[in-house]
């Protein structure tokens, strides 16, 4: 192994993610020296931490495990110190200090966070939603959704859906467009689930401008002028009056900033 590259071993009793994440941030912090990354999960016997411990010593490698099964810990730690492999207990000591101030032992069961994590989940499942019926591509998401999202065109509702998203919520966003009449079903969903989008007409228009020059198009287009923006929002303003929904204006706030108001109306 040469002075500019290193083989990082990361050795786990479940899949090893954590494992790899903490190795992947720490290599960054040396980029552009090279640090190889074999993964090797799933560890259940001290014969296993053998076969390891060889491999790492072959190409003089050091170790990173995230081993919770006491027995199998403690072997690595043994082993590796006698062979004189550097080895990095990742979970050791934080486990044992959560023991001491909670005063319990631990579950000592690998992969723990995976089955916890539900989370995780909820999370890939919304975000597929909010793709699937973004701008009203597919009108039935509209009833399905948790929250949804309307609004005319740049107001933010597909960054937003996105953001909710991560917070495991399903949003539908539907786009307000004078010739266009809106879904029938945003008028028959509980109007409690809808978010109206509205925003000043100088803003939209600075956005619009510059939508349409990274677009290589002129931004004297008529998506772009005053009058068609105050035409557009007066349409959205009838048919969110209609609705009878909640009304943010999304002026000058940024995305996160929006998608906190959002959550502080679901959550009252």
């Amino acid at each position: 192994m040469s002075a500019d590259s290193l083989t990082v071993y990361v050795v786990s009793d479940s899949a090893g993610d954590t494992g790899e994440l903490a190795v992947r941030a720490a290599a960054a912090q040396f980029h552009p020296l090279n640090v190889q990354i074999r993964r090797i999960g799933f560890i259940q016997s001290c014969e296993a931490i053998d076969a390891v411990l060889e491999m790492a010593a072959g190409d003089r490698g050091i170790l990173l495990f995230t081993l919770v099964i006491p027995n199998l810990r403690n072997y690595m730690i043994e082993q590796a110190a006698s062979r004189n492999i550097a080895a990095i207990d990742l979970l050791g000591p934080l486990i044992e200090n959560m023991e001491r101030i909670f005063e319990r032992p631990s579950r000592h069961e690998p992969g723990l966070n995976h089955v916890l994590d539900a989370g995780y989940f909820r999370k890939v499942e919304a975000v597929e939603f909010a793709v699937r019926y973004d701008d009203a591509r597919d009108v039935t998401g509209i009833g399905k959704a948790d929250i949804v999202l309307t609004g005319v065109s740049r107001t933010s509702k597909t960054p937003l859906s996105m953001v909710l998203a991560h917070k495991t919520f399903k949003v539908a966003n539907v786009p307000l467009v004078p010739e266009l009449v809106p879904p029938r079903e945003l008028f028959l969903v509980n109007p409690k689930k809808v978010i109206g989008l509205t925003i000043r007409t100088d803003a939209l228009n600075a956005i619009r401008k510059e939508r349409l020059k990274a677009l290589g198009l002129p931004d004297s287009a008529s998506y772009a002028t005053m009058a068609r923006i105050e035409q557009e929002l007066e349409f959205a303003d009838q048919i969110m009056k209609k609705i009878g929904c909640v009304v943010i204006d999304v002026s000058n706030k940024a995305v996160e900033e929006t998608a906190s108001l959002i959550l502080e109306h679901f959550q009252r």
